[in-house]
């Protein structure tokens, strides 16, 4: 099938992006940069989960400003309350009424740094508005922008003053990504870029709000063929088989697996999913979602692991992956 122009635009966004972020920053690993324009795609959200000092925030501000999008940045802390991110009425004085007044929610990037910083009841405060893209105060509900997503950093659990992220909200995330350290070659490299100035600062957006809404269009017509529709219902119900797992992916992990892969698909230059777009998102859209045993927690057994076991026990299709040949048979 030969590609649409709103296909095409996609694949090359994808390109000006990867430049824009390398310009500022020095990635282990390139993919990172199309899984964080997938959730784009897909309305999905983003937790980049690690150790200090690695690059999370910066990474999520130089992809912000490349895609040129209105973006507020909250600092998740013990003392943040669920309206310092929301919002709240307010009575004015002059007017004789409550009106109300939004939140750094309301922005088209929220980038909610340590965000396992704050307490539960502050975390929860996102819940709706990651879901609905709405948020609720007094009875009155107000709509979000569009596109609207939540990039979240959030330092290991295992550290001191952290919160854990409740189930239903980890759920919510499309992706949880880790960048991991640099080379050497790569450390000596950032250290050449930010000692004597910020390269963020010389960021140009190089895509905005109609590139998005093209991508988004686009995606409805990637092709996602039977086979490959059953190798995700197959692949994600293994997940709740394994040995070690007390709970494997929901249904909504299963249906993020699916439009994950289509937009993989269409980064890729192509209109129909294979099986390899499934195997490259299903760590990050997977990993989180799964809670272990108590044997598996004793032995450091990671969600990667159980997913990386997961694709191996489950078989690949060998297609039809086209809308023709599934035509055709």
């Amino acid at each position: 099938m030969d590609l649409t122009p709103e296909q095409k635009t996609a694949s090359s966004i994808m390109d000006s992006i990867k430049n824009s972020v390398n310009r500022v920053m020095v990635l282990p690993q390139e993919k990172l940069l199309e899984l964080m324009l997938v959730a784009v795609i897909c309305r999905g959200h983003i937790l980049l989960d690690d150790i200090p000092g690695v690059g999370k925030t910066m990474l999520a501000r130089t992809f912000a400003a490349s895609l040129g999008l209105d973006c507020k940045r909250i600092q998740f802390t013990p003392d943040l309350l669920p309206a310092d991110v929301t919002g709240m009425n307010v009575f004015n004085q002059k007017e004789r009424e409550f009106e109300f007044r939004p939140g750094p929610v309301f922005t088209s990037i929220l980038l909610a740094d340590e965000i396992n910083r704050a307490t539960p009841r502050t975390q929860s405060s996102l819940l709706e508005s990651m879901q609905e893209a709405t948020v609720t105060i007094d009875g009155v509900t107000h709509s979000l922008q569009d596109p609207f997503l939540v990039m979240a950093t959030q330092n290991p659990v295992e550290m001191e003053g952290t919160f854990p992220l409740p189930e239903a909200q980890l759920d919510r995330f499309l992706f949880c990504l880790r960048l991991g350290y640099p080379s050497r070659e790569g450390e000596k490299e950032i250290i050449n870029r930010f000692i004597n100035a910020n390269p963020l600062e010389q960021v140009e957006p190089v895509a905005g709000y109609e590139e998005i809404r093209s991508m988004r269009e686009a995606l409805n017509g990637v092709f996602l063929g039977r086979p490959v529709q059953e190798y995700i219902v197959d692949l994600g119900r293994n997940t709740r088989e394994l040995e070690g797992i007390r709970l494997g992916t929901s249904p909504r992990g299963t249906l993020y697996l699916a439009r994950a892969a289509q937009a993989m698909a269409l980064l890729r230059g192509r209109d129909y999913v294979l099986p390899d777009d499934v195997q490259d998102v299903a760590s990050p859209v997977l990993s989180h979602r799964l809670l272990t045993s108590v044997s598996s927690t004793v032995f450091a057994v990671t969600g990667e692991e159980l997913v990386s076991k997961a694709l191996k026990e489950t078989p690949v299709p060998v297609g039809p992956f086209t809308a023709g040949e599934a035509d055709a048979t």
